[in-house]
């Protein structure tokens, strides 16, 4: 917004020096405040003297001010000076609960009736604001709140950079918040950008806040490099300079990847419907076949409009193998009226080719009427042109006459051709059929017995096919009607026989089966004795393995009881068996094991002779009183012996 300084108008009478609240012009968008000139609000009025700025810069930097009478907080002293003011500036005067104060004003001339406009003419006024150019970037305001206010950056500044916006992004980082500001000045900023879903608010004077949509998001971003202060406090802790950039959140794009996939899934859907709409429709199902669908089909091939489709259930019957010894009558009878429609499709094809030639005719008839009439107007312009007639037309006549001449004679040649081009057809086919006539009346009087003959053929063929269908049909009529005598007239001798043929086999099964239970009776007997011997036989052979076991045992324990006492006795010596005491005595002061290399060092202090292999083998060779464990992890890793002589004297 800028502030145009207007001189000559009528002054105001009250004093704006000594009025304390801040002057506010709302609109749908915000409030209405010049950029760059005002910026604390709450501060004395030395801070808000106009300067009348120079009238190039004025021209290049006024605009209009479209004032929502609504939002007008201006205390009003004299209610007509405050109309002449309004009146000055184009605008309806309001009172402060939002009624007019005068009732002549004029919204249609944007001023009050009775009271002269402002012109470019008049004394002290040197311009007009000229109109907004549409690709002029719209001025930040001012933006008050309950508990801050918020400056606009310099105009002259380049916009602040915003890294690139992630996919689905409903988050932005606000950075530059003051020290005392809390989530709830936060929010009360931020909420006139739409709803907030979270805030996420840091200790370093940042936070995170996520939007509801991402349109949001866009409205947050104009806030970018406006500068903060809470209340009217001009402290550092109060103040700071807003940073918002998009920020990349897991939910954002959880939320956009569901939202791709389904409408990934929608456009496979539609795709899918598409195809399903687009693809053409499946041929009705072929009944199978029946007595009853085969008098219907029948029925059908005798009528031209059904023969088609009659014509295909007969195929896809006979694909199936529908066709067997009982209805192969019918399926002959199909097949015949099926053939009848050949003599129709015969007559029609010729039906059709007499129309195509009337039709020819027709049009060569048409043409040649034509192509007459297209001579006697060519005859008319040639007429025209000649020199008696030609003298008495105008330039531009004779010009058209002359272009309608070579157009006429161009279709008339191209009618012509056309003409001559069916004439020649029609000899050279003239020609042909003499051709084809000559050498076909030899051929017609050698084949005309020839198709007598084989039409003889065709006809005996016919009737001797249906002679054998009709006995066909006579005998299963004869074999249906003597079934149903015999079910009517059942006799009962009849009825005994077949009840007794069914009672003697019943018994013969019963023989056989009878015969094979004893069998395998007979075989499970054998098959028990041969389990009884393969047991006993087991048993005799365990005995033997037991006895074999105690001779074996009782001989190594007589060859081999020196080998057992020296076991017995680890301890070769005294010097052994004081080592043991001592080595004892060490371990048990170090419960967690020690090393053989530790003990050694120990007892190279008592005797200088001692060696690490004779300590390691007694150590050894005593398993029940010295124990080695692994202890350590990795390169760490390190054997250590223990004592567990208490251990080892209970398991002794």
């Amino acid at each position: 917004m800028f502030l145009v300084q207007y001189t000559g108008l009528n002054q105001l009478p009250f004093d704006p020096a000594n009025n304390n609240e801040p002057l506010q012009f709302g609109s749908a968008s915000g409030p209405l405040v010049p950029e760059g000139l005002i910026e604390n609000g709450g501060e004395s009025s030395k801070k808000r003297k106009r300067t009348n700025p120079p009238s190039g810069k004025l021209a290049d930097n006024t605009r209009t001010l479209n004032v929502d009478s609504a939002a007008m907080t201006l205390p009003v002293s004299d209610p007509a000076a405050w109309a002449t003011a309004m009146n000055n500036l184009g605008m309806a005067p309001l009172g402060i609960a939002g009624q007019p104060i005068l009732p002549d004003f004029d919204p249609a001339l944007g001023m009050m009736t009775g009271i002269p406009p402002i012109t470019p003419m008049m004394p002290g006024l040197g311009i007009v604001p000229p109109p907004i150019p549409p690709d002029m970037p719209v001025a930040k305001e001012i933006i008050h709140c309950k508990s801050c206010t918020l400056f606009p950056p310099n105009p002259n500044l380049p916009p602040p950079a915003t890294r690139e916006r992630p996919p689905g992004c409903k988050t932005v980082f606000v950075g530059g918040l003051p020290e005392n500001g809390t989530e709830q000045i936060i929010v009360e900023v931020f909420e006139q950008c739409g709803e907030i879903i979270a805030i996420r608010k840091s200790k370093k004077n940042f936070c995170h806040i996520r939007f509801a949509e991402e349109y949001m998001v866009d409205k947050a971003l104009y806030l970018s490099g406006y500068r903060i202060r809470l209340g009217s406090s001009t402290d550092k802790k109060d103040t700071g300079r807003l940073h918002v950039d998009f920020a990349q959140a897991r939910d954002d794009l959880y939320e956009w990847e569901c939202k791709q996939r389904m409408l990934a899934r929608e456009e496979r859907h539609r795709r899918r419907m598409e195809e399903e709409r687009m693809r053409p429709p499946s041929p009705p199902p072929v009944v199978h076949y029946s007595d009853h669908e085969c008098s219907i089909v029948a029925e059908k091939l005798k009528d031209d409009s059904k023969f088609s489709e009659a014509v295909q259930t007969l195929l896809t019957w006979i694909e199936r193998g529908e066709v067997n010894r009982r209805s192969a009558n019918h399926f002959y009878s199909m097949i015949q009226s099926a053939n009848s429609h050949v003599r129709r499709l015969v007559n029609e094809k010729a039906t059709h080719e007499k129309e195509m030639e009337e039709a020819k005719e027709k049009f060569k008839q048409a043409l040649s009427g034509i192509l007459i009439q297209f001579e006697q107007i060519v005859a008319v312009y040639h007429s025209a042109s000649k020199q008696k007639a030609w003298d008495h037309f105008t330039k531009a006549q004779r010009k058209n006459i002359s272009v309608w001449c070579k157009q006429a004679e161009e279709i008339r040649n191209i009618h012509n051709d056309e003409l001559m081009g069916i004439r020649r057809e029609e000899e050279m086919e003239m020609s042909d059929d003499e051709i084809e006539e000559t050498t076909e009346t030899k051929e017609t009087e050698e084949s005309a017995l020839v198709s007598q003959a084989e039409a003889l053929k065709e006809e005996n063929d016919s009737l001797r096919w249906q002679l054998d269908a009709y006995r066909n049909e006579v005998e299963l009529l004869k074999q249906e009607q003597g079934k149903a005598h015999r079910e009517d007239d059942p006799n009962k001798e009849q009825q005994l026989k077949l009840l007794q043929q069914a009672l003697q086999g019943m018994q013969q099964h019963l023989l056989k089966v009878q015969e094979e239970y004893k069998k395998k009776e007979a075989e499970l007997d054998r098959i028990k004795d041969d389990n009884l011997q393969v047991e006993q036989l087991l048993e005799n052979f365990h005995e033997k393995e037991n006895c074999g076991s105690r001779l074996c045992a009782s001989s190594q324990e007589g060859e081999q009881p020196l080998e057992k006492t020296a076991v017995s006795n680890p301890v070769k010596s005294e010097r052994e068996a004081l080592l043991v005491g001592i080595i004892s005595t060490f371990l048990h002061v170090h419960p967690f094991g020690a090393s053989i290399e530790y003990i050694c060092s120990y007892l190279n202090r008592l005797d200088n002779k001692i060696s690490t292999s004779d300590v390691e083998s007694l150590m050894s060779r005593l398993q029940h009183t010295f124990r080695q464990e692994m202890t350590g992890v990795g390169a760490s890793l390190e054997k250590r012996w223990k004592f567990c002589g208490f251990e080892g004297l209970k398991l002794t």
